[in-house]
């Protein structure tokens, strides 16, 4: 296997072969060449999520360290391509993961590192989801522009002038937003957070915005965040703040290898959130909010959200069951907020 290859090998000898050899269970021998490529989107943030993925897998193995096994493979997707429409227009969020997938079928690339709430519901043939990191806070924040007064308020949009125009290109969080507060606009904005960031600041821009705090954390600018939003004020992005990592599913050696460092919270909270994504089979010009949490007495809650963009339908929805039935609470409150929502919301 791919861990025991490496330590009975040593630093030399791979540096001299520029291999790992190994037996899968099926005893096929296999050569796999170093170093290990991970595809990856070019944004700050995603540099940084693959920088932490491979900081928690030398720290399983360190002799992958020693050799410099890894390498960052950049891959350009269509998401970060076009930036003057929504996501929903120009195909769905899976245009963030195509282009990496199938260099991971290609053989370009062995691993690839996704913010979660990126992924399709269902993987292309051949992929799979073989681990999920530790969940950083799921929570939306709201950032401000110099038009808007930040400050302590019982209501968490009080920061937000009447008539106010919001940048975003989020339908979940739109939805949400007029539903609370129809007297909002909204305009498209698309990026980086940096790119969102400059937007907001900007003359004639967008006088605030909504980003995940997660994102802002990992980029060290959670002081951005004028106003942290409760989970069930504005319900996240089903996996929102989780790091997951795709394989090819035949690659049985890197699977066990990722299978050391995930997170059994995380892999169970995106269970859940997941099934609840599948059930409702909607896309991205459906608003769909997910939220699985732990509690504190080891039960499982999740929250499941439904709307229309202009927020004039919003349904939500809580289930609590047990961890090891995360899908199928997913996949019931999935079936419940369908049942009950009206046959436009999902066309």
């Amino acid at each position: 296997m791919l861990l025991s290859s490496l330590d009975s090998t040593g630093p030399q000898g791979l540096r001299q072969r520029g291999a790992i050899h190994g037996h899968s269970p099926q005893h096929r021998h296999s050569t796999r060449t170093l170093p290990l490529k991970v595809g990856t989107r070019g944004s700050p943030l995603a540099l940084w999520q693959t920088r932490h993925f491979l900081g928690l897998i030398t720290k399983v193995c360190p002799l992958l360290r020693e050799v410099k096994a890894f390498e960052e493979c950049i891959i350009a997707t269509s998401g970060d391509l076009v930036q003057d429409r929504r996501l929903a227009d120009i195909g769905g969020k899976g245009l963030f993961a195509k282009e990496i997938h199938e260099a991971l079928l290609d053989g370009r690339v062995d691993f690839a590192v996704h913010s979660m709430k990126d992924l399709e519901t269902e993987l292309p043939p051949g992929i799979v989801l073989a681990c999920a990191l530790k969940r950083e806070d799921s929570r939306d924040a709201i950032v401000l522009g110099p038009t808007c007064a930040g400050g302590a308020s019982d209501d968490p949009y009080a920061c937000l002038p009447h008539g106010a125009l919001i940048g975003t290109a989020s339908i979940r969080r739109q939805s949400q937003l007029l539903h609370a507060r129809p007297d909002l606009q909204v305009e498209i904005i698309r990026g980086n957070v940096q790119m969102r960031l400059a937007k907001v600041r900007a003359e004639g821009g967008p006088q605030a915005s909504l980003l995940a705090i997660a994102g802002l954390k990992r980029m060290e600018m959670e002081h951005e965040a004028a106003v942290v939003l409760d989970a069930e004020t504005m319900v996240p992005a089903a996996c929102q703040g989780i790091v997951g990592v795709t394989v090819r599913a035949d690659d049985v050696e890197l699977r066990e290898l990722l299978s050391a460092i995930e997170d059994r919270d995380a892999a169970c909270v995106s269970a859940a959130e997941r099934a609840l994504l599948g059930s409702l089979d909607g896309s991205c010009r459906t608003p769909i909010g997910g939220h699985a949490q732990l509690l504190p007495d080891g039960s499982l809650h999740l929250t499941g959200l439904v709307a229309r963009a202009d927020g004039s339908f919003l349904l939500k929805r809580k289930l609590w069951g047990a961890p090891a039935d995360a899908a199928r609470l997913g996949r019931e409150l999935g079936d419940s907020l369908r049942m009950d929502s009206p046959a436009d919301i999902f066309g």
